[in-house]
């Protein structure tokens, strides 16, 4: 009895090399062979490219939050107050702050004054948001203290001098060391009414927190000062909390809540951007689903090569037949052939993603430059850059898919090559 031969042995991997070098008089199966590697190289690439881009904007925006921004913001509910009106002031901010910095994972709780006013400059004028915060809080808000680019000096930060986004300057032709007025339409109270408050203040630090819109409205205050501006003077408008774990905030809620007091409420920053980051998610997958529609549009080529290549080939697969070669060993044949393709295509696919998402900076100043400039708008976008964070994850997907879409769809055609009846292969021979 005659052995069978060995699955994918030696002479079937030289009969599918064979194949696959078709010449242009063999019906331009080589060129088909070349436009499936070609289309299935872009697919991956362009699947990896966008899975790097969507994963470093998301990180880049969470850190964006979490950098310069509380991940818990613990305030008072309303109460009326002598004028009747609602009062969210926190008296006890101090005993508050100590009691939350006592939780398990908080890192840090801090006191603040919030208000909006007007910063005036240089004839220019501009709406900003003041913080007013401890010198030593400040320091421990990575955006803020350890920015992208700074101005200035931190350790200045006090008394009647401020820090300021690089936003709010630019758009005011400020520096440091150059004076801003501020404007506050809650100001003095006379017997006449309340009057508009205007104080002039130092610039002594610029920051540039990676966010254009905290650049270009953030203005941080000295804690004493900002309570004696907004005329809050013994009490704190909220507290703001940093924790370890950031994204596991919701497991922290409940004892931050038992730690501020009857009166507490909490937002977090998922509360805040959650909306965002859920649309980003929804953004991802229908990517992924678009991209792969294209991945397997690619692969399908694959199917029209082989299809020729079975075509041109039938007198070879009778000959083949006839000598004993088994319908295994023929579909395997053409199996190879496809799936040489595929994993030719998606290797090639994966270096020019991965090379792309790795120097996407110098690549997108070339875009920029020959487009004349503004192509990413940072007040649109958020962000000042297009990131992009290459994932294992990500890759690992795209690869396997780009492979398994292409070793299913080659074997139909290969199933029909190994079907093929040699006595009708070779009749009109």
């Amino acid at each position: 009895m005659t052995a069978r031969p060995a699955a994918f042995a030696p002479f079937e991997w030289m009969i599918a090399w064979r194949y696959l070098r078709a010449r242009r008089a063999e019906g331009g199966v080589s060129v088909m062979t070349w436009i499936s590697l070609i289309g299935i190289a872009l697919a991956v690439a362009a699947l990896i490219i966008t899975l790097a881009v969507r994963a470093g904007f998301r990180a880049e925006f969470v850190d964006t939050i979490l950098g310069a921004n509380a991940h818990v913001t613990v305030y008072n509910s309303g109460q009326p107050n002598e004028a009747g009106r609602l009062d969210r002031t926190i008296a006890d901010y101090a005993g508050m702050a100590e009691r939350i910095v006592a939780v398990p994972g908080v890192t840090r709780a801090a006191p603040l004054v919030k208000g909006q006013v007007m910063a005036s400059a240089n004839g220019g004028t501009s709406g900003v948001e003041v913080f007013g915060i401890a010198a030593a809080d400040l320091a421990t808000i990575p955006r803020v203290a350890n920015p992208e680019t700074a101005q200035g000096d931190l350790s200045r930060f006090g008394g009647e001098a401020i820090a300021m986004g690089s936003g709010v300057a630019r758009s005011l032709n400020l520096t440091v060391g150059d004076r801003v007025k501020l404007i506050s339409p809650d100001g003095v109270k006379t017997a006449f009414g309340t009057s508009p408050r205007v104080k002039t203040y130092e610039i002594a630090y610029l920051f540039t927190a990676g966010r254009y819109d905290i650049d270009q409205t953030r203005v941080y205050m000295p804690f004493d000062e900002a309570q004696s501006y907004f005329n809050r003077e013994g009490v704190a408008d909220e507290i703001e909390v940093m924790v370890e774990r950031p994204e596991q905030v919701d497991a922290q809620v409940f004892e931050i809540l038992r730690a501020a007091g009857d009166r507490a409420l909490v937002w977090t920053w998922r509360d805040s951007a959650g909306s965002f980051l859920r649309a980003l998610d929804i953004e991802d997958n229908v990517m992924f689903i678009i991209l792969s529609v294209l991945v397997l549009i690619a692969s399908m080529n694959i199917v029209s090569g082989l299809i020729m290549l079975v075509k041109n080939k039938g007198r070879d697969i009778g000959i083949l037949r006839t000598m004993g070669l088994t319908e295994a060993s023929v579909l395997r044949v053409f199996f190879l052939c496809g799936a040489a393709t595929g994993v030719i295509g998606t290797l090639i696919g994966l270096v020019i993603g991965c090379l792309f998402a790795i120097y996407i900076d110098p690549i997108f100043a070339l875009v920029d430059r020959l487009s004349g400039g503004d192509v990413w708008d940072p007040s649109i976008r958020g962000i000042y850059a297009l990131p992009a964070l290459l994932q294992w994850q990500d890759v690992l997907s795209s690869v396997g898919l780009a492979l398994g879409l292409s070793f299913v769809v080659t074997i139909f055609p290969a199933r029909r090559a190994a079907r093929m009846n040699p006595v009708e292969a070779l009749r009109y021979e």
